[in-house]
Parts: structure tokens; C-alpha cells; sequence
């Protein structure tokens, strides 16, 4: 499966590159607003070099960790292309799963060229920054990409109960930005908001990994991280897997 997803996902480069450049856009433009404001001095400990080094990171992990299939699954569901997925003697959240993985992993291939063009482009703010590459964050990026994928799945099955759910989905992206840290860093936002942020499932996606990433969070703390984002896939999970079994129930298999 996954060598079948790896060959139409490259057939499609174009379309692939189109969906990277509003990523471009996001790393271009938060770097450079903040070392405006920064103005040479620091806000909420951050300076000109954290930001720009926060934001390169929060894009490129972004790249690998975070899903949207939703808006597919609901398609599929509508035209009935669902019928014959849910035939197949595979199951079904694996079969996503790995259609998932592969487009991620895509889309983080083509997007490396403009990470090392941003990179070049903002030298002059990098260097001193202490970055922490150890094993708690590479188990964190791939626990936030499973947090992403099982929440982005159990969102997707609200398409078996209603026949228009594109309007919800779009719900999902305010929260995301805000509260997964992607658009501002959370330590920037007041105290409740980061609260509320803690208890969301979207801060444990992209921003628990950057935020190790980047240093934002101690070595005795990380232990704390990770286990809340195991509890999450789990939800999650859980959660998928009730909506799965009521959807299908009154699944009509519409479409060709």
C-alpha cells in the first residue's frame, strides 16, 4: 500500500507543490513580523533569532506531523468510494494510516528545498539557538503525527451521519492554528488560553514537538509531555472507533 500511495502521490508533484506554498507563506511572513516587533530586544523571552528559528521548525515538522484526510474520507464517503474500501480485506484505519504516511512523507521530501532556502534566508537571525534532538523528540514527532491522524479520522467519520460535513471541517483549522502553536507560539498567548490549550488534543500535535525542538521545554517535563500525548491517540482512537461503528449502521453507500 504504501508503495502504491508513494507512485500516484509523485504523479501528482504540481498539486503536491501548490499545497506546500501556503506553508511558504507562513514561514515567511510570522519570522518576519516578530523580528519587527522583537525590535532587536526580546518579547515573552523570545528574541529576533527564537522566533525565526521557532517558526522554521513549527513549518518543517508541520510537513511530516500534521493530517487533513478528512476532506478526503468525506469525499469518498459521498461518492461511494467508500463502498469498496471498507470490502477490502484490509482494515480500513490501517489502510488510512499508511495513505497518510506516505503523503506526509511526500510532502516533506519536496518540501526540504524551501526549508534550506528559508534557512539561507534567515542566517543572519541563526546561530546560539540550542536545539534538542535526543529520543524524547523523535518519539514525540511521531506521537504528535498519530494524534493528528486519529483525530483527523474520528473528525472524518461525522461525514457517515451528516451529508454535508465540509463546513464542520473547516472548524478544525482555527483551533489547529491557534492552539496547536503554529500561528503564535503558546507561550505568547495568556495564561488561560495556554491552559486551554493543554487540554485540547491540537497542542499535541505540531507544538509538543516543536517546543522540544526548540528548547521550550525542559528535559524533566518531557516525560509529562508524552505521556498526554499517548493519552490523546488513545481518545482519539477511542473515539474514532465509536463514530466507525454507529456510521456504519446507517451508512447508505450512495454514489457510483
Amino acid at each position: 500500500m504504501f508503495s502504491v500511495f508513494l507512485q500516484d502521490g509523485l504523479a501528482y508533484r504540481a498539486q503536491s507543490l501548490i499545497w506546500i506554498l501556503t506553508d511558504v507563506t507562513l514561514a515567511i511572513t510570522m519570522p518576519l513580523v516578530w523580528i519587527a516587533a522583537a525590535k532587536g530586544g526580546e518579547i515573552q523571552g523570545f528574541s529576533s533569532g527564537d522566533f525565526v528559528t521557532y517558526y522554521l521548525s513549527v513549518v518543517l515538522i508541520a510537513q511530516f506531523v500534521q493530517s487533513h484526510f478528512m476532506w478526503d474520507v468525506a469525499f469518498e464517503i459521498k461518492e461511494g468510494v467508500f463502498s469498496s474500501q471498507i470490502i477490502r480485506p484490509v482494515n480500513w484505519f490501517e489502510f488510512m494510516v499508511v495513505r497518510n504516511l506516505t503523503w506526509r512523507c511526500i510532502r516533506l521530501g519536496l518540501f526540504l528545498p524551501w526549508f534550506v532556502l528559508f534557512v539561507l534566508l534567515f542566517r543572519n537571525y541563526l546561530g546560539g539557538q540550542e536545539l534538542f534532538m535526543g529520543w524524547q523528540f523523535w518519539v514525540s514527532v511521531c506521537l504528535g503525527h498519530t494524534v493528528s491522524i486519529t483525530t483527523v479520522l474520528a473528525m472524518a467519520m461525522i461525514a457517515l451521519f451528516v451529508h454535508e460535513a465540509y463546513s464542520i471541517f473547516e472548524l478544525y483549522y482555527l483551533p489547529m492554528l491557534f492552539l496547536g502553536g503554529q500561528m503564535f507560539p503558546i507561550d505568547l498567548y495568556p495564561a488561560w488560553v495556554q491552559r486551554l490549550a493543554d487540554w485540547m488534543p491540537f497542542y499535541y500535535t505540531v507544538g509538543v514537538p516543536t517546543e522540544i525542538f526548540v528548547g521550550r521545554i525542559e528535559v524533566a517535563e518531557m516525560a509529562r509531555y508524552l505521556t498526554l500525548q499517548i493519552v490523546w491517540v488513545v481518545v482519539m482512537y477511542a473515539a474514532f472507533r465509536t463514530m466507525w461503528r454507529y456510521g456504519l449502521r446507517q451508512y447508505t453507500g450512495v454514489g457510483m
